[in-house]
């Protein structure tokens, strides 16, 4: 068997996220089927890990094993955007991996971005691209509450009902805040996430910039570890996986 890491970029707008669903379209099922139909043979793919509904990837990763050794990799990568391409999904490179190697379990950082539109005007070329917020938000008062979520810490309140993360406990390695022209980026960068903590930990920075919220109240909502008192997370369009790093 040989083993073979992709890198995907994606939009997610119309998929019921990254893994594969009874009902909707998933992005790993529509490569999955894709990869099965060019190798003939049936494929598993796996994922660095979910990406929810609506969310994109500007460099997800996953890997598959398959029985004859892929030679030609441009023909490989013609043959397969040919067919994802009008979906929304693209596959930028592929790699040999020896057997030890896991999209998900062998990787060392994850990297998010999350994008908002700060301006009166809604967007147009960028439609689902980030989240538009008309009030101008105050980017002192989120990079001070950016600050307050770096470490190792209890993310209770970030972390959704549904998720199926043993421990609450997560190091957070960055979250950083920048600003031009409108646009508001902000990148996290931890080893693993709880399911919708980058979005919850946006919704709470975005209270912070309308001056719902004090500088004491944020550090006392991730303090209580009650989900409860979380801001309502992001949504989802504003988020981009945007590189995983092993």
């Amino acid at each position: 068997m040989f083993k073979y890491q992709i890198l995907i970029e994606y939009v997610g707008t119309n998929f019921r996220g990254w893994q594969i669903q009874k009902k909707g379209k998933t992005i790993q099922g529509l490569i999955q089927e894709k990869l099965s139909n060019l190798l003939k043979e049936k494929i598993l793919l796996f994922g660095s890990g979910r990406t929810d509904t609506g969310v994109h990837a500007i460099e997800q990763s996953a890997h598959f094993e398959c029985k004859n050794e892929i030679k030609r990799y441009d023909r490989f990568l013609k043959s397969m955007n040919h067919f994802l391409n009008k979906d929304g999904v693209t596959i930028l490179k592929i790699k040999k991996r020896n057997k030890k190697f896991h999209a998900r379990f062998s990787a060392k950082l994850r990297i998010y971005k999350y994008i908002i539109i700060n301006r009166l005007s809604g967007p147009v070329l960028e439609k689902n691209r980030g989240w538009h917020i008309m009030n101008e938000l105050d980017l002192v008062a989120m990079k001070k509450g950016a600050k307050k979520l770096v470490g190792t810490k209890d993310f209770s309140t970030f972390r959704a009902s549904s998720c199926r993360a043993k421990s609450p406990i997560k190091t957070i390695k960055l979250v950083k805040i920048k600003s031009h022209k409108n646009k508001i980026e902000i990148e996290f960068r931890s080893q693993s996430f709880l399911q919708q903590q980058v979005r919850s930990m946006v919704g709470c920075l975005k209270y912070l910039g309308e001056k719902k919220w004090s500088l004491k109240k944020f550090e006392g909502v991730i303090k209580s570890k009650k989900r409860v008192l979380c801001a309502p997370p992001a949504p989802s369009e504003g988020l981009f996986l945007a590189r995983i790093i092993y």
